[in-house]
């Protein structure tokens, strides 16, 4: 009988405090869980949050989740009696190791942040960056992929693409293309120059405004080179490209223009014996 008290009385003791406190943390877990819901909810209905891209979105619900359940298992286990100071000094060392362990993902990871929040590029544009160009096929946390012209996949690491110069072809509606058209010295000037802007005013795809540009740039060992510029819409880049290219030697032929081919002078000096 005298067991039976005592265990009696250490389960009323233990209800008393333990028991409570227990119950407390279990409603503290409850609210809390509830509290996170309602943040997370408000955030994704925020004007600011709409605005911003899925992938960037994605990112930041996920980084609040985690930094939120943290903070309340910090708080349940306060509440439980453990040492704020040695959670304190678990989570700085858990912190250290992790980050020291992973310092070329975590600057992967700030770099892939920081392109998701300032834009320098956007899925679908034409970029240039690292030595490579392509289409922006994904941005993800860590990496960022892009499809080449010719359909190859190259993956680069954000943290190496926040930190160098990045080329965006798709940013502006229009681009300038520059192309150098050599003929020979004794190609009459003008007829060039006519020949080039009449060229251009006839492709359908030539901006006309800004208006072609054609003006002698250099003065070469075995031709003259022509600066020929004109102005298209980004997506037309390429085939005005090739088209003026392959447009220019068929009315240089029909003009009587003469595209030369490289020359040089030799003198033999004749020296008696």
């Amino acid at each position: 009988m005298d067991f039976l008290k005592e265990l009696l009385a250490s389960l009323a003791e233990w209800c008393v405090t333990t028991g409570i406190r227990v119950l407390g943390v279990i409603l503290l877990l409850v609210v809390g869980t509830v509290i996170i819901k309602w943040i997370l909810k408000v955030v994704k209905k925020g004007k600011k949050f709409q605005k911003l891209s899925p992938n960037a979105q994605t990112l930041i619900v996920d980084v609040l989740t985690a930094v939120l359940y943290v903070v309340l298992v910090i708080l349940a286990a306060v509440s439980l009696g453990v040492d704020a100071t040695a959670i304190a000094s678990v989570v700085t060392s858990c912190g250290l190791a992790i980050g020291l362990a992973l310092q070329g993902s975590l600057s992967n990871c700030a770099g892939g942040i920081m392109m998701l929040i300032f834009h320098p590029f956007s899925i679908g544009d034409f970029i240039e960056a690292n030595g490579f160009s392509g289409t922006v096929k994904d941005i993800g946390i860590f990496y960022t992929t892009i499809v080449t012209p010719d359909n190859k996949v190259i993956t680069i690491p954000n943290g190496t693409l926040s930190n160098s110069a990045v080329v965006d072809y798709s940013t502006n509606e229009t681009r300038r293309l520059d192309l150098e058209i050599a003929v020979s010295y004794d190609s009459d000037i003008e007829l060039v120059k006519k020949t080039l802007t009449d060229l251009a005013n006839a492709h359908e795809l030539v901006l006309k405004d800004p208006a072609p540009f054609v003006r002698l740039g250099t003065q070469g060992d075995s031709a003259l080179i022509f600066k020929f510029r004109v102005w298209v819409k980004a997506s037309d880049y390429w085939t005005v490209n090739f088209d003026l290219l392959e447009a220019s030697k068929k009315i240089f032929d029909i003009r009587g223009i003469s595209i030369p081919y490289p020359q040089m002078d030799v003198h033999v000096n004749n020296i008696e014996k």
